[in-house]
């Protein structure tokens, strides 16, 4: 067993893994509904309260490492049947309540939510309840409590409310992808749809450049998630299994740090556009901003068009830490360049179908980008790259960064913004806590130390954008 954080991810990586085992066989089909048995075996439950229903859930987890709902235009869904066991959401009166004479909490309420029992005792009416929290607030035992569901808390651009059956639901206006709730569900029941069977055909249609030439496109922070083997043995694993050249997103990104630098300077004031998250919450969130987004692509959709240019037969995979890159990859400017998107989690499923022991394999290497390149994996990377570019461009203008770590300072800088309170003149925008290396698709989500992306980065061989650039 591969180091997971937890028991759901690593029922999901085995999931992954069985649909690609029979997507390699061309046995999928015949042998999708095996799959929950061969997880499950026997009648004993190891998850729920009995086999049928253990073996239900896993058939919807099946559905979306499939691809998911084709009607359904996110790629984060709510596997309903999974999310039953969660307590109410809202406020609740909890057994610290001691009947008090004052009954502040009914004085306060406008709604006429509270009532009382025959001990006093207080009682919200849900139906009424309109969720203020001003009751808490005045309750001098504190004793009204607050109760949000794991899926809720994560989401921090609030897409997420409860449907009358008491499943989570997911506002696809307000959804920005990041997948923070996908982690955070204690029960595996919002999960990302997965693409590993159109990747495995791309692959078989491929048959190892024969008919066409597959290229996998890494994130950076890939220097940080197989833990138990090299990059360089993870590079020749991509290659062994039919990839035909691996090439670092972070070559995009020397790219997009020499355009972007020069468009601050030209505008006066850009918001980054490398994060499709936050591109998103800009769009949903704060429309009036969107005409200051970065016109510049993704560092994955700058080298993928690179590619495309120099073989306009490729087909180009990208893989890396996020669940939002699998949306960006369906926009109409994204469209052309890019193929398909794998999760690092997704990617270890992948070798695994293959009985690939990555730790066995000869190293390979990986250096096509700068340091600064490497660098957009983590928070404040974006701006420390546009800043050395304008210096390599010769550019006279002064960076005023804010620098958001996370979707809740990015929404307090584009509050500011909006509000003309805003001293800065560029807006680093990274849904996920870290910047990518905290992204959902993750094998690991501990804390992570920003100073391993500024190693990887030194170690690259070009130490300035301009030198990773001279070899296009």
């Amino acid at each position: 067993m591969r180091k997971f954080d937890t028991k759901v991810q690593y029922l999901k990586y085995k999931v992954l893994r069985e649909v690609a085992r029979d997507a390699w066989n061309d046995t999928l089909l015949e042998n999708v509904l095996n799959i929950p048995k061969i997880i499950v075996p026997g009648k004993t439950p190891t998850m729920r309260c009995c086999v049928f229903k253990e073996r239900a859930i896993l058939g919807e987890r099946v559905k979306l490492a499939m691809g998911g709902d084709k009607h359904n235009g996110n790629v984060v869904e709510v596997i309903e049947i999974a999310c039953d066991e969660c307590p109410a959401a809202g406020y609740e009166v909890t057994d610290s309540c001691r009947g008090c004479l004052a009954h502040r909490c009914e004085d306060v309420c406008k709604r006429g939510a509270i009532t009382f029992d025959h001990n006093h005792v207080a009682h919200i009416d849900k139906s009424k309840c309109v969720e203020c929290g001003q009751c808490a607030k005045v309750c001098p035992y504190a004793a009204i409590a607050h109760r949000t569901r794991p899926c809720q808390n994560a989401c921090k651009v609030k897409a997420i409310s409860i449907n009358a059956d008491g499943a989570a639901a997911i506002d696809n206006e307000k959804c920005i992808s990041c997948g923070a709730c996908v982690y955070q569900c204690p029960f595996g029941a919002i999960m990302d749809k997965s693409f590993i069977v159109d990747v495995i055909d791309i692959l078989k249609g491929s048959d190892f450049g024969k008919n066409y030439k597959v290229y996998a496109v890494v994130a950076p922070s890939i220097a940080s998630q197989f833990t138990y083997a090299k990059l360089g043995q993870v590079i020749t694993g991509l290659k062994k299994i039919g990839f035909h050249a691996v090439v670092e997103a972070a070559l995009g990104a020397d790219m997009v740090a020499m355009w972007e630098s020069k468009e601050i300077a030209e505008k006066g004031f850009v918001t980054s556009s490398c994060c499709p998250g936050f591109v998103r919450y800009i769009q949903s969130a704060f429309p009036a901003l969107e005409k200051y987004i970065s016109h510049n692509p993704s560092p994955m959709a700058a080298i993928g068009q690179y590619i495309k240019r120099t073989d306009p037969t490729a087909k180009i995979v990208f893989i890396g830490p996020c669940t939002a890159k699998k949306m960006e990859m369906q926009r109409e400017e994204v469209r052309p360049y890019i193929d398909s998107v794998l999760t690092f989690e997704e990617l270890q499923a992948l070798f695994d179908s293959r009985e690939f022991d990555i730790q066995n394999l000869e190293e390979d290497v990986l250096d096509n980008a700068s340091y600064y390149g490497r660098l957009f994996a983590r928070s404040g990377g974006v701006t420390d790259a546009a800043v050395q570019a304008l210096k390599e461009q010769n550019i006279d203008f002064e960076i005023k960064p804010e620098v958001c770590d996370g979707i809740e300072a990015c929404k307090m800088a584009l509050l500011k913004k909006s509000k003309n309170a805003l001293a800065a003149n560029f807006i680093e925008g990274m849904a996920c806590e870290g910047g990518c290396i905290g992204g959902a698709g993750c094998l690991t989500h501990g804390p992570k130390d920003k100073t391993q992306v500024d190693k990887y980065g030194q170690e690259a061989f070009e130490k300035t954008i301009t030198d990773a650039l001279s070899v296009l």
